[in-house]
């Protein structure tokens, strides 16, 4: 399953914005960005098929991430925090749609 991502990874100096999103398989995602998400600004957004988006950013002082599934239209998230290994894991099965009620631990928070 092929996802877009874009990203934000300060301490490398490397962006790419959403407009600009590149294709990568969920194991090239695990491989290659989950590792680069080591500091407060650093973020990464996957999108699936359908433009739904799932945005991972880095809390790395406690040492886990927090996961959301954004809802523009009612400018809130469900979202939950995950450490990297329960990160690595749920990336590398994603579903092929992202909907809130497939991913363990999701709570809904107004911005």
């Amino acid at each position: 399953m092929h996802y877009r991502v874009y990203y934000l990874f300060s301490r490398f100096g490397e962006s790419i914005s959403s407009a600009s999103a590149v294709e990568m398989s969920a194991r090239t995602i695990c491989e290659q960005l989950l590792p680069r998400l080591q500091s407060e600004d650093d973020f990464l957004g996957i999108m699936d098929p359908a433009e739904h988006t799932l945005q991972i950013l880095c809390e790395r002082e406690a040492d886990r991430y927090w996961v959301e599934l954004p809802v523009e239209a009612a400018k809130a998230s469900y979202g939950t925090y995950m450490n990297l290994e329960q990160l690595r894991a749920f990336v590398a099965k994603m579903p092929a749609l992202f909907d809130s009620q497939l991913i363990p631990g999701m709570v809904y928070r107004p911005w």
